[in-house]
């Protein structure tokens, strides 16, 4: 139905945790609004598939000059444009960076980790080489202003793995360490946001927001975890900030695939997705008005320009404002993955109201961001 090898992935990793997960309850409390919180993470990469300088130049500067035309023409709830999430890797060249710094001051958006291990060096991890590399990584990000800093001062990034192989995931490609979510607490990271995916990496905890505690001894130790609920306590070594997964109807056969948050030219966001993305109501447990929508892209390359700065990405943005922005019903937040986080932590310590109060609640706006 779906092809043996997504069919396969599809039954052993999460199909069973999908099913589930349609018992759930989804109810809304129908004497408030819905606050939707739209998260847009992009595993950023000019260099995908090994082109050249100048294509990676052409790549970062079709968003540096068209996204603005696009961002400015919507709107959110609290009067702020869409918000990408730029997940920047550390191998990428520094002009990539800055050129990306001129959209966060701009206001349309953030940088925050994406890394692949062998793309610095070509030898396996170990915990020490892990994390000497996001220390330096960290550190580039934030000279350029990059990275906002938790009340203590300390630096803090969001996190994405390169080929969705977290803590060591999958059978030692990609990764090797098996105590990556420790290293990731140790050196400031304050959520993942990987999934979902549709390999062997895919959690069986599906459509939630979680904390997992790392065995160091073995891999993949988020497959399990405890879902973060509004007056609970911190669990665990990280938090993991899913994006909706499932089953969906398609128009064109086999009429029946995959949901997995995905955004690209091949699988564009149309008004039936979003509102399954927004119905599967990924949410802290007991506040059940703040739904957190995370999907992702690979953003830099030509074919998804159209999703992001053409036709596709107005549609998107349109069927946000028209559907879930009517202030009555719906209140839509464009956020940054930071955002996302600090309103989550809001809602696990018991905070009520407008959400787009707390977009700051722990972690402050890294300083580029924060010009006025």
């Amino acid at each position: 139905m779906f092809g043996d090898k997504l069919m396969k992935a599809a039954l052993e990793k999460w199909f069973l945790s999908y099913l589930g997960d349609l018992f759930r309850d989804r109810s809304f409390n129908s004497n408030e609004p819905v606050d939707v919180m739209f998260c847009l993470a992009d595993h950023f990469e000019p260099w995908c598939g090994q082109v050249d300088a100048e294509t990676q130049r052409k790549r970062v500067r079709a968003w540096t000059e068209g996204y603005p035309e696009l961002a400015e023409k919507f709107k959110d709830s609290d009067g702020r444009p869409p918000q990408h999430t730029w997940f920047f890797p550390p191998h990428e060249a520094d002009e990539h960076l800055l050129a990306l710094t001129g959209l966060c001051k701009a206001g349309f958006g953030e940088i925050e980790l994406h890394l692949h291990h062998d793309h610095i060096l070509p030898v396996p991890d170990t915990a020490q080489t892990l994390e000497k590399k996001i220390l330096t990584a960290v550190d580039w990000y934030a000279r350029h202003g990059h990275l906002g800093r938790d009340k203590e001062g300390k630096v803090r990034f969001g996190f994405v793995h390169g080929d969705w192989a977290l803590d060591n995931s999958r059978g030692g490609k990609y990764c090797g360490v098996n105590n990556e979510l420790q290293v990731l607490a140790k050196c400031g990271c304050y959520a993942d946001f990987t999934f979902p995916s549709i390999n062997e990496a895919q959690p069986r905890k599906i459509n939630t927001i979680y904390c997992a505690k790392d065995d160091p001894e073995k891999p993949k130790s988020y497959d399990t975890g405890i879902d973060v609920r509004a007056g609970g306590k911190p669990y665990g070594d990280l938090m993991l900030v899913e994006g909706p997964l499932g089953i969906r109807t398609k128009n064109k056969f086999p009429f029946i695939g995959v949901e997995a948050a995905n955004i690209s030219s091949t699988d564009i966001p149309t008004g039936q997705r979003i509102d399954l993305w927004i119905k599967t109501a990924i949410r802290v447990q007991g506040a059940p008005n703040w739904v957190f929508v995370k999907v992702h892209t690979h953003g830099a390359m030509e074919r998804n320009a159209d999703v992001f700065f053409g036709g596709g990405a107005e549609k998107m943005h349109e069927y946000l404002r028209d559907n879930y922005n009517d202030g009555k019903r719906f209140r839509l937040h464009y956020v940054a993955a930071r955002e996302m986080y600090n309103i989550i932590k809001a809602a696990e310590k018991g905070e009520i109201g407008d959400p787009g109060r707390f977009r700051d609640y722990l972690i402050n706006k890294p300083t580029v961001n924060a010009v006025p």
